[in-house]
């Protein structure tokens, strides 16, 4: 039965999955190289948690127990130390990831799955590095983690059922909805989203429309919640741009070509909201957006 879990990276995507995990119950270590990180993280999820208050979402009485069950550490080798299943949510890139995965399979228990929230990185490659390929597995959660449902569940080579049926369990028992993928390039949310991004830049490029416009004709004509360029922006250019490199290398084919203003924007610090400028500027406190291009 799983009850302990350790998360790996403080960062927006490791503090919503140890929060999601702390408010169903179970028991969570978050670890993270540095102490800083850890400070900030607990911040926001207490931040989160008011705000679920707020909503009605959860009481009171649930956001003490959210942060009375969170614990920090910045050692791997502590914070795995009682760990039923470890999820790592460090930066998206596959160098870091490896080394990750070697101090993991060092150091959690035996019997422990070892689960990767990567977006596009190959399950089967992380696996390869440990002695238990059977037990390493992606769980790919989706920002924001506490609002959305979905998480990919993504089968590496030598991932055992019987991991893949108990990952599933525990990812209904966090009220999200499990989808099962295989281990290719991007899986599917990315293969299929980060195409759509990149065109969308490419007509952008092209002239063919301004950001408002390609933004407005997808929110209105297809109804997506947010424009693809503002999506973007959010995800963080870089990551975008990480992801279709995954893509093209993967698979080879040039469709999954990263357009060159991607490449250019990225190279100039233009990030998206995390920089202050993409697609978009974006000033603190305000949720107006204008557009950059």
């Amino acid at each position: 039965m799983i009850k302990n879990i350790a998360v790996i990276g403080a960062g927006t995507m490791g503090n919503g999955i140890a929060h999601v995990f702390a408010q169903y119950g179970f028991n969570v270590t978050l670890t993270d190289i540095n102490e800083a990180a850890l400070g900030k993280a607990i911040e926001t999820i207490s931040k989160n948690a008011d705000r679920q208050v707020s909503k009605g979402i959860i009481t009171q009485a649930t956001k003490d127990r959210i942060l009375s069950t969170l614990h920090t550490s910045t050692s791997i080798e502590t914070g795995l130390a009682e760990a039923d299943l470890v999820i790592e949510a460090a930066t998206e890139n596959k160098a870091v990831k490896l080394k990750i995965f070697k101090e993991l399979d060092a150091f959690a228990p035996p019997s422990c799955i070892l689960a990767t929230n990567t977006s596009s990185i190959s399950i089967t490659a992380i696996a390869a590095v440990t002695k238990r390929a059977e037990k390493v597995i992606g769980m790919h959660f989706m920002n924001p983690v506490p609002v959305m449902k979905l998480v990919e569940v993504i089968n590496g080579y030598g991932t055992a059922k019987e991991v893949t049926n108990e990952v599933v369990h525990i990812t209904q028992q966090l009220d999200k909805i499990p989808c099962i993928v295989n281990d290719y390039p991007g899986f599917i949310a990315n293969r299929i989203l980060m195409p759509m991004i990149n065109e969308a830049i490419y007509s952008l490029y092209e002239g063919v429309a301004g950001v408002e416009e390609i933004d407005t004709v997808m929110k209105l004509g297809m109804a997506h919640p947010m424009g693809p360029l503002q999506l973007a922006d959010f995800i963080g250019l870089d990551v975008c741009l990480s992801i279709l490199k995954v893509l093209y290398e993967g698979f080879g084919n040039p469709k999954y070509a990263p357009c060159p203003l991607l490449v250019n924007m990225v190279a100039a610090g233009k990030l998206g909201v995390k920089s202050g400028e993409g697609f978009y500027k974006y000033t603190s406190g305000s949720k107006e957006l204008v557009p950059a291009l």
